[in-house]
């Protein structure tokens, strides 16, 4: 199904309600039939589900042979039997092991399953969820007790701000940016209780709606919240004394301390608390690299010591910056997964950015799906998985996003 329908999700609630390891591989070109192999005998052998995300930017001469493997793990299923051989291994066999394939169907860079394969799992398709009732539980879960009014004002306002707003390419309406959303007003409503509901999911919907509207559309969307939320107005919640520190951290690196490039600092610092990954977007000599490197330095103040290291992407190729198996079975570190461990194997809390600043294209941003989503963990060719640290970012600035498929809008 298309992207941010909640496959993942529903794959890892039913192993988790049948209590069962399950972890998720992000495929990419750069994976080998070895490693596929690899992991089909650790499934089978320890009876862990493993869910597959992407499944088809595997290359083809890959799927071939991982219809093979996983023809043994069903067959020896089917017959009963307690080991079996794969590969030229013989290993024991938990017949409750499973595989997930999720899949985006005819995005860029996609390969069409084999049939040998297809004819291995059965196929569910899956459609776009019920938004409202999602929300309604997910508000109903974060304290609010007006939920099902509230629900359905928020999921009329994405509504129509889909239909009604110009068609941007990073606008994305759909479940994962409704989820962030709620996951704030939920920290407004435990912080501020004696405010009223519909005031704090409006603020909510405003300050972190507002950063990423184009500028015609904002009138459009300031008149669509007041008709939703009628005669409510709340101020934006502000921190002085941070703004006071960045007004003077501009004026220490000579910039001018216009209230507008405050505001995006604050703004991006606002986003930087909830999301792990962030797009900085804009035309070249918008300041995107200054307003970042300026929230660093006003950290420094705060005794946030901010480690940044920023990256090319577009330097090296997709394999030299995701590292890759030599032909004699060696591993070779990439650019990002070495600067990537090395940061996550430091001891301290501290913030820890990786800017990745460079054009994107579907080759090297799709191996962050699983970065940039809910599992927060990068998996490599060799499949080491090195995990994103809840003080770590990662921070993408581009021009724009026309070579994105909807799986990276959705997840940014």
């Amino acid at each position: 199904g298309p992207a941010g329908t909640g496959k993942k999700e529903t794959t890892k609630d039913l192993a988790n309600a049948l209590a069962k390891a399950c972890y998720v591989f992000n495929c990419s070109s750069e994976m080998n039939y070895e490693s596929m192999g690899n992991i089909y005998k650790g499934l089978a052998s320890s009876g862990c589900w493993g869910c597959f995300d992407e499944f088809n930017r595997l290359l083809p001469e890959v799927l071939s042979v991982c219809s093979v493997q996983f023809k043994a793990v069903t067959d020896a299923i089917k017959q009963n039997v307690e080991r079996f051989i794969i590969e030229g291994d013989e290993i024991s066999l938990d017949p409750t092991c499973g595989v997930f394939i999720t899949m985006n169907p005819g995005y860029l860079g996609r390969a069409e399953l084999p049939e040998g394969l297809k004819a291995l799992f059965r196929p569910i398709t899956v459609v776009v969820p019920d938004l409202e009732l999602i929300c309604e539980n997910m508000l109903m879960a974060e304290g609010f007790i007006e939920a099902k009014i509230l629900a359905k004002k928020f999921v009329t306002l994405y509504m129509l701000c889909r239909d009604l707003l110009s068609k941007q390419l990073h606008y994305d309406w759909g479940l994962r940016a409704i989820k962030s959303v709620l996951v704030v007003a939920g920290g407004f409503k435990r912080s501020e209780p004696e405010i009223a509901e519909q005031a704090l999911l409006m603020r909510a919907l405003r300050d972190f709606n507002i950063p990423k509207i184009a500028f015609q559309d904002l009138y459009v969307f300031h008149g669509l919240l007041g008709d939703l939320f009628p005669g409510i107005n709340i101020k934006p919640k502000k921190d002085l004394d941070f703004e006071k520190i960045i007004t003077d951290v501009c004026i220490e690196n000579k910039l001018d301390p216009d209230p507008e490039f405050v505001l995006k600092v604050v703004q991006l610092s606002e986003l930087l608390a909830i999301r792990h990954c962030v797009f900085v977007m804009g035309p070249p000599g918008a300041g995107k690299s200054t307003t970042w490197k300026i929230l660093a330095k006003a950290q420094d103040k705060t005794n946030k010591k901010t480690t940044l290291i920023d990256i090319d992407p577009k330097v090296v190729s997709t394999k030299d910056f995701y590292g890759y198996n030599l032909p004699s079975k060696e591993w070779k570190d990439g650019l990002f997964s070495k600067m990537l461990r090395s940061l996550a194997e430091q001891p301290d809390t501290n913030p820890k950015w990786i800017c990745l600043d460079g054009d994107l294209d579907a080759n090297w941003i799709e191996s962050m799906n699983s970065v940039m989503d809910d599992n927060k963990i990068l998996t490599l060719a060799n499949n080491e998985r090195i995990p994103l640290k809840p003080h770590m970012r990662a921070l993408f600035e581009i021009r724009d996003l026309r070579f994105a498929t909807p799986a990276t809008v959705s997840r940014a």
